[in-house]
C-alpha cells in the first residue's frame, strides 16, 4: 500500500534503519507476503516485536503479547545480563540480545517495541523508537515531565506511530461500567472528584545505608542511570518498579507511579481536558531511607466547573470507605460527588450513596463500551488496523500532564496556572523552565518535538 503523504510505496522494513551493531548474529526473522507498516495490514502477517527493559513489568507485557499468534519475539535489550538472558532464552529461536537500546532500534525487520524501562528513560527511548518507525507499547508513567509528554505525543504524531500507554486497569470491564454509570447522568452534575492512594512504609521505607560502589557483574550502571543524575548504585533501587517510587530522579515519586491508573477513570468518564490551575503541597516528613521522594502529597486540579483532588500517603494506610480490614495495606479509591449521589469505586468494586431520594427510580445504564482483550492485545490489534488504541498519547497526555504539574507545584511551593489550548504554563518562568528536563551529558532532550 502507499504512504498517503508521499504516494511512494514502502514497508516498515524499508522505513527502519537496517544497520545492526549486535555482537551476535541475528536469528531468522519470520517473513510473510506482507509486513506491518503504516497503512499495511493483513491477518496473516507476523509482527516482529522487541522489548527494552526486561524487568518484572516488561516480562509481563512481553508474555501477554507473545500469546498473540501473529507475534514473533525478535529482539530484547537490558543493561543487566541477569535480566536479559532469561528473556532471550525463553525465545531463543528468534530473539537477538542487546545491551544498548539504540542497537535494538536498528534491528533489521523489527516492527514494534515494548518500552518497560524506568520512567526516566521513557521519553528519549519512545521518541527514538518513533523515529525508527516502530510502533510502541510504553509503560506508564508515559514520562516524568510536561515537556517530555508533549515531545512524545508530537513524535508519535509526526511519525504516524501506533502507541499504547501501559495503564492496564483501563482495559478492565469494571472501569467501563463506571464510565457508563457516570455518563448516564444518574449522579447528576458532578462538581468534585476525589482520588487517593495510600500505604504505610514509615518510618524505614526501603532501608538506609545501602548505597555502594559494588555494581553487580554484568550490569552497565552508567547506562541504567542514563539521562538522569548520576548517583551511587543501590541494590534496592534496581529490584523492581515498586522501589523506583522512592527516588525522584527515577520516578518522580509515587504520584506518577499510581495516579495514572486512578485519575484515569474520572478523566475518561468526564472527558476532561487539561486543568487550568494546579495546586499541591507535600514533602518528605517521616520516612528516612536511601531515597529522596516525598512521603505525602496533596493536590487540587481546577477544571471548568469542577475540581479533582489527589491524596497520596506513604505514612498511613487509612482508606476512608475502602478500609475493609483494620490492617496496614495498600488502598486506593475514587469518589464522584454528584448532586444526586456519590459514587465510590476502586479497581473492582463500587457503591452508590444517594442524596436522600434523588436517585429513586434510576436504573443501571446498559453496557455500551465493549470489553477489551487486554491492554497489550488492544495494541497489537491496533498495529494491524492502523487505528490508535484507547490509551494512546493523545488521550494519555491529559492524564500525564496534570500529574507532572502537581509534582512541580509541590516542588515550587506555589500554584501553577496552565493554558489548556496552548499547552503552556502561564506567568511563571521558573515553572516553565523546570517543566523541561535537563539530561545528563551526553544525553540531550529532543527539544525539536516541543512544537506540534
Amino acid at each position: 500500500m502507499e504512504n498517503k503523504k508521499s504516494k511512494t510505496p514502502y514497508t516498515r522494513r524499508q522505513f527502519v534503519k537496517t544497520g545492526s551493531a549486535a555482537a551476535v548474529a541475528a536469528p531468522l526473522i519470520m517473513q510473510s507476503s506482507m509486513v506491518y507498516g503504516k497503512g499495511n495490514s493483513s491477518p496473516n502477517n507476523k509482527i516482529n516485536l522487541g522489548i527494552i527493559g526486561c524487568g518484572g513489568l516488561g516480562k509481563v507485557n512481553l508474555a501477554n503479547c507473545a500469546k498473540h499468534p501473529d507475534i514473533v519475539v525478535t529482539a530484547a535489550c537490558d543493561v543487566w545480563k541477569e535480566r536479559l538472558d532469561p528473556v532471550v532464552e525463553l525465545h531463543k529461536e528468534t530473539c537477538t540480545p542487546y545491551t544498548d537500546y539504540r542497537e535494538l532500534l536498528q534491528h533489521k525487520g523489527l516492527d514494534a517495541v515494548i518500552i518497560a524501562t524506568p520512567a526516566h528513560w521513557h521519553a528519549i527511548q519512545a521518541i527514538e523508537a518513533a523515529e525508527a518507525g516502530l510502533d510502541i507499547y510504553l509503560q506508564k508513567p508515559m514520562t516524568m515531565h510536561m515537556g517530555e509528554s508533549i515531545a512524545v505525543r508530537n513524535a508519535i504524531r509526526k511519525h504516524d506511530i501506533i502507541c499504547q500507554i501501559g495503564t492496564q486497569i483501563h482495559a478492565s470491564d469494571h472501569y467501563r461500567r463506571m464510565v457508563e454509570l457516570v455518563r448516564s447522568g444518574n449522579l447528576g452534575d458532578i462538581a468534585t472528584v476525589r482520588t487517593f492512594f495510600v500505604m504505610n512504609e514509615a518510618p524505614n521505607g526501603i532501608g538506609l545505608g545501602n548505597n555502594t560502589d559494588q555494581i553487580p557483574e554484568g550490569m552497565n550502571w552508567d547506562m541504567w542511570v542514563g539521562p538522569a543524575r548520576m548517583q551511587p548504585f543501590n541494590p534496592n533501587l534496581v529490584k523492581d518498579a515498586f522501589y523506583h517510587g522512592f527516588w525522584m530522579d527515577f520516578s518522580g515519586g509515587w504520584t506518577p507511579g499510581m495516579a495514572p491508573h486512578i485519575t484515569d477513570l474520572p478523566i475518561w468518564a468526564l472527558e476532561l481536558g487539561y486543568p487550568s490551575e494546579i495546586s499541591a503541597m507535600g514533602g518528605r516528613y517521616i520516612i528516612k531511607d536511601d531515597g529522596d521522594a516525598y512521603d505525602n502529597h496533596e493536590v487540587i486540579w481546577k477544571y471548568p466547573k469542577m475540581t479533582m483532588t489527589w491524596m497520596e500517603s506513604l505514612t498511613n494506610s487509612y482508606g476512608f470507605d475502602f478500609l475493609r480490614e483494620q490492617k496496614s495495606q495498600r488502598r486506593l479509591g475514587i469518589y464522584f460527588h454528584g448532586v444526586n449521589g456519590t459514587l465510590l469505586t476502586d479497581y473492582s468494586t463500587h457503591q452508590i450513596l444517594p442524596e436522600g431520594n434523588r436517585m429513586e427510580g434510576m436504573e443501571t445504564p446498559p453496557e455500551s463500551i465493549p470489553s477489551s482483550p487486554g491492554q497489550e492485545m488492544e495494541w497489537i490489534e491496533s498495529i494491524k488496523t492502523r487505528k490508535q488504541p484507547l490509551c494512546n498519547p493523545e488521550y494519555h497526555i491529559k492524564v500525564d500532564t496534570p500529574i507532572q504539574l502537581s509534582v512541580l507545584s509541590m516542588k515550587l511551593g506555589r500554584s501553577i496556572k496552565f493554558d489548556p489550548d496552548k499547552e503552556i504554563i502561564i506567568g511563571d518562568k521558573e515553572a516553565s523552565k523546570l517543566a523541561i528536563p535537563e539530561y545528563r551529558a551526553p544525553w540531550k532532550f529532543p527539544s525539536k518535538y516541543l512544537k506540534a
